[in-house]
């Protein structure tokens, strides 16, 4: 354990213990086993070593959107959670470099005209996503004339993609490949519209000092190969490590 200066350590842990915000709505992130409830993954790893070396014991509270994940760091319930890098969340959160890169691709039908990532931004197209995910919030401000749909999760999308008929599916690219294996008939289009900057962010009213300390851990965990460990350890792949900021 460091020795760490009490008043940080309050900042990032009033409760004395360290909430951290898990988001098992993107299976980069975390994974919620079916059988047992168990709860693993890189972001798990980081809360944990961050714990530690606040010393303190880490209090997992556990969401299936990055929505509510990101509603409970913004809302003071949680000191510490795992998200895309957004403007929009940066109003109540301060955020880290990221320590993960993943892409945010297209899915199609097999029989779809729709052939290349331009050619979804048009009239009439009806583009899902997950309600309040990194890329709901990044297609809410570049598309211009498709429409978008809101699933209730990222991991809902295809499948309501598929129920309601609609044009084209948008989520991880690794999660919709999963998807399109298991289901059949569908195609990811070439290429990938937004990659995806996965950070670790705190509470903005927390202060500069509790923001820098997590800042400098993220670095010294993509330095030290924990974050690359953990990803290979959890069998994750397709996500590339982020380089040192």
């Amino acid at each position: 354990m460091l020795h760490l200066p009490a008043e940080l350590i309050q900042k990032l842990c009033p409760n004395g213990v360290l909430r951290a915000s898990i988001n098992v709505g993107n299976p980069i992130l975390a994974h919620r086993d079916k059988a047992t409830g168990t709860i693993s993954g890189v972001s798990v790893d980081l809360a944990h070593e961050l714990a530690r070396r606040l010393g303190v014991e880490a209090e997992l509270s556990v969401f299936d959107t990055a929505a509510e994940s990101v509603e409970a760091v913004s809302g003071n319930q949680a000191d510490v959670g795992f998200f895309a890098i957004d403007p929009k969340r940066g109003e109540a959160l301060l955020f880290t470099a990221p320590y993960v890169l993943i892409k945010g691709a297209y899915l199609v039908r097999d029989n779809s005209p729709i052939r290349h990532l331009e050619e979804v931004d048009q009239p009439g197209i009806r583009v899902v996503v997950g309600q309040g995910s990194a890329y709901d919030l990044h297609l809410s401000r570049t598309l211009e004339h498709a429409r978008i749909v809101r699933a209730p999760s990222s991991p809902a999308v295809v499948d309501f993609f598929l129920n309601k008929g609609l044009d084209v599916a948008a989520g991880v690219r690794q999660q919709i490949e999963a998807d399109a294996a298991r289901l059949g008939g569908l195609r990811l289009l070439d290429g990938h519209f937004m990659q995806i900057q996965q950070a670790m962010g705190t509470p903005r009213n927390r202060g500069e000092g509790a923001a820098a300390f997590v800042r400098r851990f993220v670095e010294d965990m993509k330095k030290q190969g924990f974050v690359a460990e953990a990803l290979a350890r959890h069998d994750i792949r397709g996500a590339e490590i982020a380089p040192l900021a």
